[in-house]
């Protein structure tokens, strides 16, 4: 099958968190569809498609603004992409005040400072789409997620915030929320908590979702596409749910 015409042709993107899963699907599609992609991630990004690759700790205000102000440099952003973040299992009382500080400083925090240092030359131009991920988490009562819940529900907010105080400067900001999706997170988490096992979860926790899969990151990618195109124009201040039917249909 031959690909859909370019959707990003001409665009500057910047993704956070591109060097793996779902980031790592949103560099190669995005490039795909004729974007230059200006990937930030503390780990190196394996992709051939993107055009730069940046080693930052999203949770560090100056490193970001160092990275972000190198691709300004070079000349206008149109798209970021906030997909860095990392995950933690546990209930509150399982939760430590480390494990909580990390959650905030790298998914909260870190989308925090990749809007900030990017939206003023994006208000200048009157023009920019931000695209942030966030999860069923956000909304769904998932048992043994408190801080990663806490984290995506901080997302859907500023999403709603940023949309609302600068469409007006021409600025779109949307944000997905995935369900379950098959990253490596997946897998490491099988292979340390269900070891031998492996085969047996996955197909456990495939079938918590209503279509009987995860997801896979090309269709969280190829809707992140989708947003940040000019077709989308109309799209700002929602929160999108990709989740096999989960939060609707499940139960």
């Amino acid at each position: 099958m031959s690909e859909p015409a370019a959707r990003l042709a001409g665009k500057v993107a910047i993704v956070t968190g591109g060097s793996s899963g779902i980031g790592l699907a949103i560099v190669d599609r995005f490039a795909a569809h004729g974007a230059a992609v200006h990937v930030i991630d503390i780990n190196p990004c394996p992709s051939t498609a993107a055009a730069s690759s940046q080693r930052v700790d999203v949770s560090v205000a100056a490193d970001v603004e160092r990275a972000v102000g190198d691709v300004l440099a070079r000349g206008p952003v149109d798209i970021l992409v906030n997909s860095a973040g990392v995950s933690h299992i546990g209930t509150i009382e399982q939760t430590s005040a480390a494990d909580f500080d990390r959650l905030f400083d790298v998914n909260v925090k870190g989308t925090y400072h990749c809007i900030k240092a990017v939206i003023g030359a994006m208000a200048a131009r009157r023009s920019g789409v931000i695209v942030n991920l966030a999860s069923v988490a956000a909304s769904a009562g998932l048992a043994n997620r408190f801080a990663y819940s806490m984290t995506k529900g901080a997302i859907v907010a500023m999403t709603y915030s940023v949309a609302r105080d600068y469409v007006a400067a021409g600025i779109r900001c949307v944000s997905i929320s995935p369900a379950r999706v098959h990253t490596p997170f997946v897998d490491g988490y099988l292979a340390k908590h269900y070891p031998g096992r492996e085969a047996e979860m996955f197909a456990a926790l495939s079938a918590t979702q209503p279509v009987g899969r995860m997801g896979e990151p090309r269709e969280v990618a190829d809707l992140a596409v989708y947003l940040a195109s000019d077709e989308a124009a109309f799209a700002t201040g929602t929160d999108y749910p990709l989740d096999g039917g989960f939060l609707k249909l499940h139960g």
